[in-house]
């Protein structure tokens, strides 16, 4: 809508008349064909109704309105118009592009944003500023803030059991794709890929480790200490087709040449230092997968990865 013609000093030329509303043009708009404008509210709510110019009846849509003009935005932005708080005590008359910043900044619009003075942090209009009080509309905030997180528990809930499901006809897909393989070539490629991806991804989920002190492996861990660590895996999303490969990877028994022995550990200790190593969440261990170290020798590396475990030192 329009600005009221009684806020105007003087006369106002005819062509800065909206032919909808009969008021001063507001973010004026105008049709391409006919040049005739309006306000950007005024011939949008038309055109809802009706595509058709107001003036000539000529057929327009949205898609035909475009900007005045400068010399019509300019001859606007010169007018003199009182401001819209007058009733409330202001006096101000102010050129009309300067309207909207003084309307944010006038000490007598009611809706005027201002901060509690009580410290609850709620910016409240000016209008409504006698009537708050701190405590209810904390309690409201909180009451909301509660009923959010219910509803996104709730949404996560419905995620998770989504999640298991997937993963559930997923695993199925697995096995039957494994089962397939044996005799079906194509199958067992396509398995074999699937295998590979999956720790991939897995691996790329594991934050990076740094190990400080190679001297503090543990390079045969007992029973309960394998226990813990294939837990942590486990729960970690470990593909369960290399669990139990890297579980038995974890002993010095099943490690490669470079890994061998005490003596080759301390003499081969700065060549480790280009293993990739991941961490094993909330353990002093590291994976080295051997998706991520494929620069690394036979000698010092072996399918599906190494687990080292350590009594210090891990970053």
């Amino acid at each position: 809508m329009g600005y009221d013609l009684t806020r105007f000093q003087g006369d106002v030329d005819e062509e800065l008349i909206c032919p909808i509303c009969s008021g001063v043009l507001e973010e004026p708009l105008q049709a391409v064909a006919c040049e005739h404008a309006f306000c950007r509210a005024c011939i949008t709510e038309w055109l809802s109704r009706q595509p058709t110019c107001p003036v000539d009846r000529n057929p327009i849509t949205n898609s035909n309105l475009r900007a005045v003009p400068r010399i019509l935005r300019n001859l606007l932005s010169r007018l003199n118009i009182s401001c819209e708080n007058a009733m409330y005590g202001c006096t101000l008359v102010l050129k009309l592009d300067t309207l909207a910043t003084h309307i944010e900044e006038c000490e007598h619009n009611p809706k005027r944003p201002l901060p509690c003075e009580k410290g609850c942090g709620f910016v409240i209009p000016k209008d409504e500023y006698k009537d708050h009080n701190c405590f209810r509309e904390l309690r409201s905030l909180v009451h909301n803030q509660q009923q959010k997180m219910s509803e996104l528990k709730n949404e996560i809930n419905d995620q998770n059991l989504v999640i298991q499901e997937v993963k559930r006809e997923l695993n199925l897909v697995k096995d039957f794709m494994r089962a397939m393989r044996v005799s079906n070539p194509a199958m067992r490629a396509i398995a074999d890929q699937m295998e590979r991806d999956e720790v991939t991804r897995w691996s790329n989920g594991l934050a990076r480790a740094r190990v400080t002190r190679w001297g503090g492996m543990i390079s045969t861990p007992d029973d309960a200490l394998q226990l813990m660590i294939k837990r942590a895996l486990s729960e970690s999303g470990c593909p369960p087709h290399i669990l139990d490969d890297l579980m038995e990877n974890c002993h010095e028994r099943r490690w490669p040449r470079g890994l061998s022995s005490l003596e080759t550990r301390q003499n081969n200790r700065r060549i480790y230092e280009n293993y990739v190593c991941r961490r094993i969440p909330g353990k002093q261990a590291v994976l080295v997968l051997h998706c991520d170290n494929t620069h690394m020798s036979e000698d010092v590396m072996v399918e599906p990865g190494l687990v080292m475990i350590f009594a210090h030192g891990i970053e």
